[in-house]
């Protein structure tokens, strides 16, 4: 009697990749106004009703445009995520060549009051930018985003590593690597709870981080002088 055919599983579809990319990158400066106008309503309209409520038609009414006005520079309101979510992950980024400079590393107490600071400013552009706290837990929660938080970790884990190999050039890089990527996420987590829950005090919530991470980072130069 043969034997009963077992059926294959079937495989997982894929889910078909989406347009991100803007469809135009102005040139002229009127398209430039438009393009950076979109831009500037899609943050304003996402503090008030959040990435979920967000939509190309509610930006289009608020930007006094019509949707193929729109559709001409974003192919959906994720492209239009997409963008936000890079230049403030850009302005986020940019801060720690200022604080973790050379003198940083000098002793401990400068190097968490360094680390305190960093901390300290990033939550502050975060906070200033119109939709920033959205615009970072779009990035967390929807999947098409995630690659610009994940690119976003790689560029400070490179930083990071530079910096680190300046200051203990006789430290295992693989080591260095993975503090920045560790410091990256708690930095990350710092935010969200400070955004979550308004009443923590920022202040003490960051030295608390940085000392942690100071006391990481420290620990290198003992490790090196061995």
């Amino acid at each position: 009697m043969p034997e009963p055919t077992q059926k294959r599983p079937r495989a997982a579809a894929k889910r078909p990749k989406l347009a991100l990319a803007p469809k135009v990158t102005p040139a002229q400066s009127r398209a430039a106004e438009t393009y950076e106008h979109l831009l500037t309503v899609t943050a304003q309209v996402l503090a008030e009703v959040g990435f979920e409520q967000l939509s190309t038609n509610l930006v289009c009414q608020r930007a006094g445009l019509s949707p193929p006005a729109l559709y001409r520079y974003f192919p959906n309101k994720y492209a239009l995520l997409h963008e936000l979510g890079l230049r403030l992950m850009h302005r986020q980024n940019a801060l720690i060549a200022q604080w973790l400079t050379p003198a940083a590393f000098a002793s401990a107490t400068q190097l968490e009051n360094a680390l305190t600071g960093l901390l300290l400013e990033t939550y502050e552009v975060t906070r200033k930018t119109t939709g920033g706290i959205w615009i970072m837990r779009a990035l967390r929660a929807i999947p098409f985003l995630q690659d610009v938080r994940l690119e976003s970790a790689t560029e400070v884990a490179t930083q990071a590593t530079a910096r680190l190999s300046e200051a203990f050039p006789g430290a295992p890089v693989r080591e260095l690597q993975l503090i920045g990527r560790v410091a990256d996420s708690m930095a990350f987590a710092a935010l969200e709870m400070l955004f979550d829950d308004p009443a923590l005090d920022a202040p003490a919530v960051m030295r608390l981080v940085a000392g942690s991470l100071a006391s990481n980072i420290r620990r290198l130069q003992g490790d090196t002088a061995r």
